[in-house]
């Protein structure tokens, strides 16, 4: 059951899951108050709820990575003639990204890649398609295309 309490900072009455989705510190801070005042039950559910909002983002920001690195190996293996260092940098960096999510945050598993690796390629695949001004003829990626395989020149 989610707490209510009246919000100093807003005036209103808001619950945990509300305010942590406006601000993560501002429920932090939250938090802090009612630990002081001895509020340790409505403290809990306050911490609970930060916890599970800041998973939602490191999932949010791992998806956000792995469908911009699918969206270059789609244009590296769609246009060969139009690669550039960038493109490059880009795929190393996004894996180095996700691999730091993935350290960050360990229930980001593997397999909750593989999850959703189907809407990341459909969304990668649109981008791509949109930046080339064509279609690509790809109709999936494997994942040795995507986390494996050496792209340079």
């Amino acid at each position: 059951m989610l707490g209510k309490f009246a919000e100093t900072f807003e005036g209103g009455c808001m619950s945990w899951q509300e305010l942590s989705t406006i601000s993560h510190y501002k429920t932090a801070v939250e938090i802090k108050s009612r630990l002081k005042i001895g509020e340790m039950k409505e403290a809990l559910i306050g911490i609970e709820e930060l916890i599970n909002a800041l998973a939602r983002s490191e999932r949010r920001a791992l998806k956000s990575q792995l469908l911009r690195l699918m969206m270059h190996v789609i244009k590296w293996k769609s246009q060969p003639e139009k690669r550039s260092l960038s493109w490059i940098a880009s795929i190393k960096n996004a894996r180095e990204e996700i691999k730091d999510i993935q350290e960050d945050t360990p229930s980001l598993t593997d397999e909750v890649i593989k999850n959703l690796w189907t809407k990341c390629f459909k969304s990668a695949q649109r981008e791509a398609n949109a930046e080339m001004n064509k279609k690509t003829k790809l109709t999936d990626l494997s994942w040795v295309e995507v986390f494996e395989d050496e792209y340079d020149f």
